[in-house]
């Protein structure tokens, strides 16, 4: 029988983030515990940005701008909400929020997946570069605007303006979605898109909640790939 190794505690209350990171980036240097526990996070920024561990970091709150920015390796676990930026350009881990997020999840983010219980607000999936993001509620306007690659599940509905100027990510939404941005398009939602959702879900720990049949699939239409006169209303 095996047992959970102890975490690390770690109190915002009484130290700063820029200690707390600074401990967390010499985590790979060795020495350090695979878990750690950060208590009153009190809505503060940067919480966990830039680490690059195999380490759990669970956080009890709600925390502010760019939590697990740049984040590589490490599973980080947030207790609440999220504010602007979670997971900006983070190349592999799983972040995974049990209450919303602000604007901008994963921008940029190359890899990875996050996981996200509540909405997501507009611009969710910005620029995204091979994320998988899982949003369980609702996402706002503009989501995966100029997204390059990776997916985007949501089960829940799609502000205005979903997947505008996208270039090859895959969307899958389950509920309404307000309308499409430019050279989005709903596509048909074959066995081998099926299989991929199922993986996903599978892989977020979320197969069985929803039926895969419920989704529809949106991507890019490949018109504003070269610039064509023609289409000079559009970019």
């Amino acid at each position: 029988m095996t047992t959970e190794a102890p975490a690390k505690i770690f109190d915002l209350a009484s130290s700063s983030v820029r200690e707390l990171n600074q401990l967390l980036h010499r985590v790979r240097e060795g020495g350090n515990l695979p878990r750690w526990r950060v208590l009153n996070p009190r809505g503060v920024h940067a919480i966990a940005a830039g680490v690059d561990a195999d380490v759990t970091i669970e956080i009890d709150g709600d925390v502010g701008y760019y939590c697990a920015g740049m984040n590589k390796q490490a599973t980080v676990i947030v207790n609440g909400n999220a504010g602007l930026g979670l997971g900006e350009n983070m190349m592999s881990g799983l972040i995974y929020v049990k209450g919303d997020v602000s604007q901008a999840a994963g921008a940029t983010a190359h890899g990875g997946a996050i996981v996200i219980e509540g909405n997501a607000s507009g611009r969710c999936g910005i620029s995204m570069k091979g994320v998988d993001i899982l949003v369980k509620g609702s996402i706002g306007p503009m989501s995966a605007f100029m997204a390059q690659a990776g997916t985007l599940t949501v089960f829940g509905d799609a502000g205005e303006a979903l997947g505008d100027s996208i270039y090859e990510a895959k969307l899958y939404v389950r509920g309404s979605v307000q309308s499409l941005g430019a050279d989005c398009i709903e596509k048909p939602m074959e066995d081998v898109h099926r299989a991929e959702l199922y993986e996903r879900l599978k892989r977020a720990g979320a197969a069985g909640e929803v039926d895969i049949s419920d989704f529809r699939r949106y991507g890019s239409a490949r018109a504003l790939y070269h610039f064509h006169v023609d289409n000079a209303g559009a970019y």
